[in-house]
């Protein structure tokens, strides 16, 4: 059976139903990530072209492949197709205004305010962010942000700090003028972070289902429309390590579709999605 994509004959690879539960099950270890069965015809739509680029008849095959010894780049690549990276400039920019309004006035002077950015996607939370902290305590101010992501291509993205011009939509005027370039020429269709804003803000690829001893403690760690994705025990373990990374009085900002309910006993509600360690 074929599908015509960009006049280009691609062979539509089938997956049975055991290969899908081995994938997920391997997406479940590697990740945490729990791919629900009704996730089948986008895993086909995700890997299908890779499979035919490789040769490969079956799924199964393909599995063998990345867990074989050495295929750190191909298993890479096939989180990169399986993890969603939906995201946007400002996005649920209440949490942003309660930064801006209640967490950086009373974050002590003279010490470096530190935030992360736990599912950093392509960037743009990372940047919203890093704009907000540039408002209130100058683009040189003590203050700095990581943004991490599972998914290394996005990660790249990120670091270039380079957009298309649609993205400005989201972004307000004021933030937009200050912070933001627009492209001239061949490049008048994107828009760049300005690279003194950009250089507070580190992007690395990371796994919230990997070892965390590299990581600093933050006085803010936005995770934000992630635990959608986990099971009830991933969600207990991941929020018992986040408490560790936060410092005494931190805040842990999740999407306003997120709660801690039944999943956590260690941080206190301010807010509905906003908690804090005490």
């Amino acid at each position: 059976m074929l599908a015509i994509r960009d006049e280009v004959l691609v062979e539509k690879i089938q997956i049975t139903d055991a290969e899908f539960r081995r994938v997920q099950a391997l997406l479940m270890t590697l990740s945490g990530i729990s791919l629900s069965d009704n996730k089948k015809i986008l895993l086909m739509g995700r890997l299908n072209k890779r499979l035919v680029q490789l040769g490969l008849s079956r799924y199964g095959q393909y599995l063998d492949l990345v867990q074989r010894p050495g295929q750190a780049q191909e298993l890479q690549l096939l989180l990169d197709a399986l993890t969603t990276n939906e995201t946007y400039f400002f996005r649920e920019v209440k949490h942003l205004e309660f930064l801006a309004d209640v967490i950086v006035p009373a974050h002590r002077s003279g010490e470096q305010l530190k935030i992360w950015s736990a599912a950093a996607s392509s960037g743009e939370e990372a940047y919203s962010i890093a704009m907000v902290l540039a408002r209130s305590l100058g683009i040189q101010g003590s203050w700095q942000i990581l943004g991490t992501d599972i998914n290394q291509a996005v990660i790249e993205r990120a670091r270039t700090g380079v957009y298309p011009i649609s993205a400005a939509e989201k972004i307000p005027l004021p933030f937009l003028r200050d912070y933001c370039l627009k492209g001239v020429a061949d490049q008048a269709t994107k828009l760049m972070i300005d690279p003194a804003l950009s250089a507070k803000v580190r992007f690395e690829q990371f796994n919230l289902n990997g070892d965390w001893r590299c990581l600093d403690q933050f006085d803010v760690i936005f995770l934000r429309n992630v635990m959608i994705y986990f099971n009830t025990e991933t969600k207990r373990k991941l929020i018992e390590r986040i408490y560790r990374q936060l410092k005494p009085g931190g805040y842990l900002i999740v999407g306003h579709a997120e709660s801690l309910y039944q999943i956590n006993d260690c941080l206190t509600a301010v807010k509905p999605s906003i908690y804090r360690r005490v």
